[in-house]
């Protein structure tokens, strides 16, 4: 896969720019509402995508060869279910056509997030989600 393909798998749900929590015990992951301040909360994308290395630390950049890392991204993402071996839902933009099918069908972080410059660190445990979708 090419790096532009690879790229085109990402639907712009932003639910990777979420802050999550691990149980250092079980690895367990636990997503919260808090999103990354570069956030768009409107596009559900980096404003800032080509230096958000630099811009935030613990920023994830998301390579083929990730093995057992995907675990850190949502069940619903697509290089987690590519991963995985499962299809892409029909909600995802490579497979409707329609770069909003992912707000449209309620998996974007859209409207539905905190900001980390808003929320103190040690109240990201407070924000514990699980969304259905």
């Amino acid at each position: 896969m090419s790096p532009d393909e690879w790229e085109s798998l990402c639907d712009r749900c932003g639910r990777c720019c979420l802050h999550k929590l691990e149980n250092e015990d079980s690895g367990d992951i636990y997503f919260t509402d808090v999103a990354c301040c570069y956030l768009d909360e409107e596009s559900c994308s980096c404003k800032h995508y080509e230096k958000r290395q630099s811009l935030a630390v613990n920023c994830l950049v998301v390579k083929p060869d990730w093995a057992e890392r995907f675990h850190w991204l949502p069940s619903t993402c697509a290089y987690r279910l590519i991963y995985e071996n499962k299809e892409l839902p029909e909600w995802h933009p490579l497979v409707s056509g329609d770069k909003d099918s992912v707000h449209l069908a309620g998996i974007s972080v859209r409207g539905r997030t905190f900001r980390d410059n808003e929320v103190a660190e040690e109240q990201l445990i407070e924000h514990l989600i699980t969304w259905v979708n």
